[in-house]
């Protein structure tokens, strides 16, 4: 699977600011929900329909791990969660074709510093979340990047310090791009239920498959 280069300029996101479902949602309040949280990018619409669909597609082919209550693939490198790291003896070997297209995509637009070398695949049933937390800071880099696809869901941001909570609604084929202190200092996570409430209207979830890409932290890169 190739993704064809956008154009992104230097000051913003305008080329992915107008969809019609996204303007139906008022975008710009959702926008305004993003900046409230520094480091936070919300992209709409980031990758096409049919790109969502045949992604779907490749990865129901591949194998789910069932260790969590929701269903996960691993690629590059596998993420232990009971010791909440990574090392370099859990190395997959390179991302899949598919993966790392969209891995140079994010690079050479301008979206990460590197190119991210990990790739974890979560799918989420209909009253299924994810507990609030920090991606481990000691395991991946600055940047952490994650496309979703399927249902549409309501993501909790929660600072970890004020405990201030700014809910962002992650629409099919957006990204959100966690940098600086939406990285490092608030907490992200999904409530597990099967609707959820924005700006005055409610959303009944259907299954919602979410690829983070990060890159690793190995020991003589942390030091």
């Amino acid at each position: 699977m190739t993704f064809v280069m956008g154009q992104v300029s230097a000051t913003g996101w305008e080329k992915y600011m107008f969809s019609a479902d996204a303007t139906e949602l008022n975008l710009q309040s959702l926008l305004v929900d993003t900046a409230n949280i520094p480091g936070l990018t919300y992209i709409p619409d980031y990758i096409n329909a049919s790109q969502a669909e045949q992604l779907l597609f490749t990865i129901d082919q591949k194998i789910w791990s069932t260790q969590l209550k929701r269903n996960v693939q691993h690629y590059g490198y596998k993420y232990d969660y009971k010791k909440r790291l990574v090392d370099p003896a859990m190395n997959l070997g390179a991302l899949p074709n598919w993966a790392q297209d969209i891995a140079q995509k994010l690079y050479l637009e301008g979206l990460t510093e590197k190119i991210p070398d990990q790739a974890i695949v979560n799918e989420y049933q209909p009253g299924q979340g994810i507990a609030s937390h920090i991606d481990c800071v000691p395991c991946f880099g600055n940047t952490i990047i994650s496309l979703s696809l399927g249902g549409t869901c309501v993501m909790e941001f929660t600072h970890a310090k004020t405990k201030e909570k700014i809910p962002v609604l992650l629409m099919p084929r957006s990204i959100i791009i966690l940098q600086g202190a939406a990285r490092y200092e608030w907490q992200h996570g999904i409530v597990p239920r099967k609707t959820d409430k924005y700006q005055g209207r409610e959303f009944v979830r259907d299954r919602r498959v979410s690829l983070t890409f990060r890159k690793v932290l190995l020991s003589e890169e942390s030091d």
